[in-house]
This record gives C-alpha cells, structure tokens and sequence, in this order.
C-alpha cells in the first residue's frame, strides 16, 4: 500500500504554537486535538482542543516534537490540508488551508464543502 503522507500537513509555525500550548496544558496533555463540528453561518467550523488520550482510529501527525490528532470524524474533510499558526498586532490563531473548501464565510470563522 502507498504512504501518500499525513492527512493535515503541520507547517513550523504551528507545531511551535502546538508545543507552548502542550507545555502550558495539564500534566495529562498528550497534544492538541484538530475536529470539524457543525457552526457558523457557512455551516462548518474547525476546532483546535487538547488531548488527555489517543481515540480509536484517530489519525496521530508528529512533527517539531509534538503531536496532533486528528478526530476520525473529520478526517474526510481534512485530507490535504494544511495547519499553520499566525499571529499579527490584533489577532492570533490557528489557520487552515483546505483544498476542500468550497466556500468559506466572509468573516473566515465557518467553511462549507460540496458534497456530490
């Protein structure tokens, strides 16, 4: 079978954020935990959170040091994105690249894909 690579690529600056935050969690805190859960106006929102344990089937990235989860249930509208991390004068946070959006909402908080 072919390795086509992790599920959600990691940049640098984000598996940075991923270790300060690791390392400001509890002592339980394996790493964080990236979801997709239904919200916003256009329908779907990402969700960063930490992880106390590894899921059943529960897709593990490590990279930099640490590691991010993704949760089973979201795997299918993750494949070939990206995770990155940017921080300006007003604002800081987690960003995603997804190929698989098909429309994303004027504030940037929610996405919709088109299923067939």
């Amino acid at each position: 079978m072919m390795n086509l690579g992790p599920v959600l690529n990691v940049t640098d600056a984000a598996a940075t954020r991923v270790k300060e935050l690791v390392e400001r969690g509890e002592d339980n805190v394996v790493g964080l935990r990236v979801g997709v859960r239904t919200g916003g106006c256009s329908g779907l929102m990402y969700q960063v959170e930490y992880a106390q344990e590894v899921k059943p089937f529960e897709e593990t990235i490590e990279t930099g040091g640490v590691k991010v989860f993704v949760d089973p249930t979201a795997l299918m509208y993750l494949i070939g994105a990206e995770m990155d991390f940017r921080e300006s004068k007003f604002e800081s946070g987690f960003v995603f690249n997804n190929p698989n959006e098909t429309d994303r909402c004027g504030c940037g908080e929610s996405f919709t894909i088109q299923h067939d």
